[in-house]
């Protein structure tokens, strides 16, 4: 069973991008807007998902140089020990990067779960989270589901949020241009953020409700 302990009211759309009458709005739609906070969560997020791929060699991993170059004395030149230097051309990187760097950040789970009300409740504050009465579709292909994007969105960039129960729409909107899917349980600031519209149905917000 939901709780609402506010007076904030969320539009129904239909399918077909109509409003159809209003609901009451879960408590956490009416949090107080955090920049700092969100920012916090998104940078976090974005810093987890990034994959370190540069790498450079250090004079350990370069080949070639187990021999002195020249004897230490005698020849009027800077004594070297390794063509492996870092001093010299081909040799190893100082402080290079490492695809070994780990670029994580952590937040606690209160701070993620503030920040995505946070972030939620600006977007319906905006207009640009519409909850749909139902999800169901004759027939689930995607040109059904493309139908129904472009009714809600005009064709901007959206994330259609969908409960466990519709799980299987997100398999005929994956190939959609402009469109996310991602179940309730799994959506964050990252996804919030990097969309224009936010699309789910009430099944959907039911499952929001029920993990606070």
């Amino acid at each position: 069973m939901l709780n609402y302990r506010n007076m904030t009211q969320v539009k129904i759309y239909n399918q077909d991008g109509n409003v159809t009458g209003e609901m009451a709005a879960p408590t956490f739609l009416s949090a107080k807007w955090n920049s700092a906070l969100v920012h916090q969560v998104f940078k976090s997020i974005a810093a987890n998902l990034k994959q370190p791929t540069a790498h450079t060699k250090d004079r350990s991993e370069v080949r070639g140089g187990g021999i002195k170059p020249w004897r230490q004395k005698g020849t009027g030149r800077a004594r070297h020990g390794s063509i492996r230097s870092p001093l010299w051309r081909h040799g190893g990187v100082t402080f290079g990067p490492r695809n070994t760097t780990d670029f994580s950040q952590k937040v606690n789970k209160k701070m993620f779960q503030q920040a995505l009300d946070s972030a939620l409740s600006k977007k319906l504050s905006m207009d640009e989270l519409k909850v749909l009465s139902k999800l169901e579709f004759p027939e689930l292909k995607t040109k059904m589901v493309a139908n129904m994007i472009s009714n809600l969105t005009g064709g901007k960039s959206a994330l259609l949020v969908v409960s466990a129960e519709n799980k299987n729409v997100i398999r005929a909107a994956r190939n959609l241009k402009n469109l996310e899917c991602a179940m309730a349980k799994n959506i964050s600031v990252f996804d919030i953020l990097n969309h224009k519209y936010i699309l789910m149905d009430q099944k959907a917000l039911s499952e929001l409700t029920t993990e606070k």
